[in-house]
């Protein structure tokens, strides 16, 4: 298989954060830490690793970025992005090297496993599927095809990051390819589900900052690609049923609602990147 470069963005992370590189660096050339903590994180040396201290919570997208140009610089045509709480596994692996083999990628963007959350959703039957996006971590994005259209957004700090880039990619003629015959473990917030009046609603318990930061990035998502996407835009910034999960089942009641009112109010004064807290 070709040379393949990985990326993990850390942030002040756990023993078993730290752990969790152990399931994909073997089958890896070269893998790049980026952290955002405000203290050094101590590591093992590796030859494989390359370890870059931000000094700062930089979000997403920036350090993203810097790692894929690395990678580029360094001849790499597919990166490997993780978060630092995913772990991969050698089928995910194998899969890839088959979709290479097998599928003409130059037109394919990104290269993304199932994702195995808690939620409800059916998994497709077919071997691989086109969505229109698929969530940042076990994703291979190709970096020719990055580079020539622009790198991920880093107006949005974080959250809606991997949105914005996949629905670039499908506006710009090009694919993700989604093998669903392999999966990956995800953690997308603390998901719970409850039921009122035999309607069942999934809350996500998302603290108030990512609050903050999906409110405010999806419109500006939804302004971006509504022409192209509209049904998937405005289901992208509902706020009636977030708001009434909110009320009834999740915590921070008060710090969510104003953080997120703080989010639409600085997405309309066009304010973004990291939010300055005072």
């Amino acid at each position: 298989m070709m040379k393949l470069a990985g990326v993990v963005v850390w942030y002040n992370p756990t023993e078993d954060d730290k752990k969790n590189i152990d399931s994909y660096l073997e089958d890896l050339d070269i893998l790049y830490i980026m952290d955002n903590s405000e203290k050094k994180t101590s590591i093992e040396k590796n030859k494989k690793i390359k370890y870059v201290f931000n000094n700062e919570n930089q979000g997403i997208s920036k350090p993203l970025n810097e790692a894929a140009k690395m990678a580029l610089k360094e001849g790499y045509c597919w990166l490997l992005t993780m978060d630092q709480d995913s772990k991969m596994n050698k089928d995910i692996f194998n899969e890839f090297a088959n979709v290479l083999k097998a599928t003409d990628t130059t037109n394919v963007g990104i290269i993304s496993p199932w994702h195995d959350t808690k939620i409800k959703e059916e998994k497709p039957i077919e071997r691989y599927t086109n969505p229109l996006e698929v969530m940042t971590s076990g994703n291979f994005v190709n970096l020719n095809i990055l580079n020539k259209l622009g790198y991920f957004d880093e107006k949005l700090f974080i959250d809606g990051v991997d949105i914005e880039y996949g629905l670039r990619l499908n506006k710009n003629g090009y694919k993700i390819v989604q093998m669903n015959n392999v999966s990956m473990k995800h953690n997308l917030g603390n998901i719970e589900y409850h039921k009122f009046l035999g309607k069942e609603f999934m809350c996500t318990n998302h603290n108030y900052l990512r609050q903050y930061y999906m409110a405010r990035n999806y419109r500006y998502i939804r302004d971006k690609y509504i022409g192209m996407y509209p049904e998937y835009c405005k289901k992208l910034v509902k706020i009636k049923g977030l708001l009434f999960k909110i009320f009834m089942y999740e915590n921070d009641k008060c710090r969510k609602y104003k953080y997120i009112f703080k989010g639409i109010k600085d997405y309309k004064k066009n304010i973004y990147g990291k939010l300055v807290e005072v």
